[in-house]
């Protein structure tokens, strides 16, 4: 499955708002509905928004001056444009940032150069999410065994990225292996990307999984149903705090208590290393409706109440078990193990 498409400077992208009830693929013909894709959540996962982002800089640099200083300077706001439309995700700034480090290496040559070599940055950030996925489950795989029970949070398969995932990924995987894994399925609220995405994502994949609403869990780990938790991350910090959907520290609460180990899975291009600890991320916070309504239909509390959306946060690096990443699994102490692994 794919969860986008550029071909002939057009990109179009499926539409996760629409999911599981319809399969809708779009057309992002400017960069500001690619940003508007962005905000609103239709195209979504830390890696899969990197992705996007650079390829709706490839197709607005059409409308960009062909004098080149101009041409510089309105790349140079469009790339802070996007990156204006999530905050925490650092995957979006990553992959923005390449686009842009790409044009200051061009700035000699000819501006029809500078564009195609920003398409062919753009086309290459998209095929290296590809194989990182296919590296991350190669890892991932070996901490999980036979018949083994995993509980995982909102959505990190391949509606999350452009390959088979990142946490999913690893599930996937030992699919393929006949490692027959049970998946309990937080609902994952207020958007519930459990509920419509990653229940649709395991069904496509014929895994055997059980759809649990998010304050389900310490029971489930109570009985001993749990055998592991695997999550992904949108921004991993120098210490190895991770920043990921909202309802990701409580579980991590959870499995401390209950002994069960609790896996990140995240790309390397997740880490931001500028960042010393969790407490420096920016946790974006989005607008009450999403929490009052359900996906924005029925109102669930008296018209006047006011909500708080806290889209993510920071689970500390004390509670995770490993990262999983595309170079290999990082383990405690996360500080020295992750500047050895990143050069």
């Amino acid at each position: 499955m794919r969860s986008l498409k550029f071909k002939n400077n057009k990109l179009f992208y499926l539409d996760q708002t629409k999911l599981p009830g319809k399969e809708l693929w779009r057309n992002c013909a400017t960069i500001k509905s690619g940003w508007k894709a962005i905000k609103n959540l239709k195209v979504r996962g830390a890696p899969l928004i990197g992705v996007f982002a650079a390829y709706c800089i490839c197709i607005h640099l059409d409308k960009l001056s062909k004098k080149k200083n101009v041409f510089l300077r309105q790349l140079k706001q469009s790339l802070k444009y996007l990156e204006s439309a999530r905050p925490t995700a650092v995957n979006l700034f990553w992959a923005l940032d390449r686009l842009g480090k790409v044009s200051l290496q061009s700035r000699q040559k000819e501006v029809k150069q500078i564009k195609k070599n920003i398409v062919k940055e753009a086309k290459l950030i998209h095929q290296q999410d590809i194989i990182t996925c296919k590296h991350i489950a190669d890892y991932g795989v070996n901490l999980v065994k036979k018949n083994e029970t995993i509980l995982t949070h909102c959505n990190t398969g391949f509606l999350a990225s452009s390959g088979q995932g990142t946490a999913l990924g690893i599930i996937f995987k030992t699919k393929k292996q006949g490692k027959n894994p049970t998946v309990y399925i937080d609902e994952t609220r207020p958007l519930l990307q459990g509920a419509r995405l990653t229940a649709w994502e395991l069904n496509k994949k014929k895994i055997k999984s059980f759809l649990i609403t998010d304050n389900s869990a310490a029971f489930l780990m109570q009985n001993k149903q749990i055998d592991k938790i695997l999550v992904g991350a949108d921004r991993i910090t120098a210490s190895g705090d991770t920043a990921n959907k909202i309802g990701t520290y409580n579980l991590a609460i959870l499995a401390k208590y209950h002994n069960i180990p609790f896996y990140v899975a995240a790309p390397l291009s997740t880490f931001d290393l500028s960042l010393k600890k969790g407490s420096d991320i920016v946790i974006e916070k989005r607008g009450q409706k999403e929490v009052k309504k359900v996906l924005g239909q029925a109102l669930i509390c008296p018209k006047e109440t006011k909500a708080a959306n806290f889209a993510f946060d920071v689970t500390p690096s004390k509670l995770i078990k490993a990262i999983v990443t595309d170079k290999g699994v990082i383990y405690p102490p996360y500080e020295k193990n992750i500047k050895k692994l990143i050069k």
